[in-house]
């Protein structure tokens, strides 16, 4: 039996063996997969070793030695500007609505029929022009009978004058009753009456032939015409004939806040002259410059303001009536203001504060207060001087002490030798802080994909090697089955 159990013995590996291969397959898919996980990971974290220098124990890592040594920080670039002095203009923006400084509507005075219209529509007249005729035949038929009229009223009186200077003679030689003499005066005065109501219609009935003609009562651009020529006119139409409105000079109506109303008033009380200036709807072409003419009474409680009024020259004609614009009113102007970007001042929470730049490339953060604004620049009241150097750029990842780099500067080296205990003044720098930092985030995006790739081939490398293991092993188990079966086939 011990010879034929021995070449089934050699023909078939141990079971101990090939459970010793498989954890041995095993071990060696998981160091593979540590092995890629800790280079993926060297990758990924190289950049920021880099940035934060090879510099050894001994360097002089930090602001001490630069963005090299343990410890270090890398300078920021920032954008700087100085702060100038300027007149600054203290302004008030309104919305207004331009208004005409006169308007009129042109009607008959007398009523008759429209025989001529001597003027075109749109425009420009005088005052005393003449606009339109209208039939004048009946108004001169009624001239001349006042004037007949009053022609033999006043012979009347002639007469009677005459007799009573007859009868004042025939009285001083006693010939006559002097109740006669009293009643021919008083028949003198009468006919004086009744003359002087003579000229009266006649001047009302030569005042209405000169009705005929409508005349422009005053000057500016006529509007569309209502009535048309064949047509009867008169006092009673409400349409009248046209409309003509004033433009040179023109107004404009806006509304102050009610607390910029004492200061406006104390300006006007002075006599300053306030000018205005009138923009359009972009805010950027100007459409004519005035001046501040007059104040409302009264504040509207329903939004807290009150209505104001510029004039303008408007020789362009630039406005037009109930035409919306912008206006912008100059109240007074601040000599000699510090001024500095918008995009210097920031608000915390101190209050509002600005980077000031130092010789030495640190920055210093230091409160102010801050005063008017105009588009793009601010005034600083307190805490800047005329010449200091604020940042205006990059200031969101700075603090009190930081240091930063100019876009004009070159950049530095930076770290330690390690061991020796010496800085790095002696060492390039590769490429600047921003450039740097761009560099690193790119690196990461790339590496951090190699990384996914490697950790995908290491997962696809230990499921083949388990694969295999598990192939070898039934290979084994069949290989044992038929060593098994061999040996047995004798036997019998």
């Amino acid at each position: 039996m011990d010879s034929h159990a021995t070449p089934a013995a050699l023909t078939s590996p141990p079971p101990q063996q090939s459970k010793r291969k498989k954890i041995v397959r095993n071990l060696i898919a998981i160091a593979v997969m540590a092995a890629l996980g800790g280079f993926a990971w060297h990758l990924t974290h190289r950049s920021d070793e880099a940035a934060g220098g090879k510099g050894g124990p001994g360097g002089a890592g930090g602001r001490r030695g630069g963005p090299g040594g343990p410890g270090g920080e890398v300078a920021s670039t920032v954008g700087v500007a100085a702060a100038e002095k300027a007149d600054v203009p203290v302004v008030l923006d309104a919305l207004g609505t331009v208004t005409a400084a006169a308007t009129a509507t042109v009607r008959a005075q007398v009523s008759g029929i429209l025989q001529k219209v001597l003027f075109t529509e749109g425009q420009m007249v005088k005052a005393g022009q003449v606009l339109a005729q209208i039939d004048p035949r009946q108004f001169e038929m009624a001239l001349l009978q006042a004037t007949g009229q009053r022609q033999r009223d006043e012979a009347q009186r002639d007469i009677a004058k005459l007799t009573l200077t007859r009868y004042q003679t025939l009285l001083t030689q006693d010939s006559i009753a002097r109740q006669d003499v009293d009643t021919q005066a008083a028949l003198v005065k009468q006919l004086d009456g009744t003359v002087k109501t003579d000229l009266a219609a006649e001047g009302a009935a030569r005042l209405n032939l000169g009705y005929t003609k409508v005349i422009a009562p005053i000057s500016g651009r006529v509007g569309l015409r209502v009535v048309d020529i064949g047509n009867l006119v008169g006092s009673g139409d409400a349409n009248g004939l046209a409309v003509i409105t004033e433009l040179s000079p023109i107004d404009v109506e806006f509304s102050i806040p009610q607390d910029n109303v004492p200061e406006v008033q104390q300006r006007a009380i002075a006599g300053a002259a306030l000018p205005a200036i009138a923009l359009d709807r972009t805010r950027v072409n100007t459409l004519d410059s005035g001046r501040f003419a007059a104040l409302d009474n009264q504040v509207d409680t329903q939004t807290g303001t009150v209505k104001a009024k510029a004039r303008f020259a408007n020789t362009k004609f630039a406005l037009f009536p109930s035409q919306f614009v912008n206006v912008r009113l100059q109240l007074r102007t601040i000599k000699d203001a510090v001024m500095v970007p918008v995009t210097a001042l920031r608000h915390g929470s101190n209050g509002d504060f600005v980077y000031v730049l130092k010789a030495d490339k640190t920055v210093s953060l230091r409160p102010v207060t801050r005063g008017q604004a105009t588009v793009d620049k601010i005034q600083i009241v307190t805490g800047l001087q005329v010449g200091e150097q604020v940042i205006t750029e990059g200031a969101d990842r700075l603090k009190d002490g930081a240091k930063v780099i100019l876009p004009g500067d070159k950049p530095r080296g930076a770290g330690g030798k390690g061991g020796k205990g010496r800085g790095a003044a002696d060492a390039p720098a590769a490429a600047s802080a921003a450039t740097a930092a761009n560099a690193t985030n790119a690196t990461n995006a790339a590496t951090a994909a190699d990384a996914t790739a490697a950790a995908k081939s290491a997962a696809a490398a230990a499921a083949a090697a388990s694969d295999a293991a598990s192939s070898d092993a039934a290979a084994h188990h069949h290989h044992r089955r038929d060593a098994s079966a061999a040996a047995s086939a004798p036997a019998q």
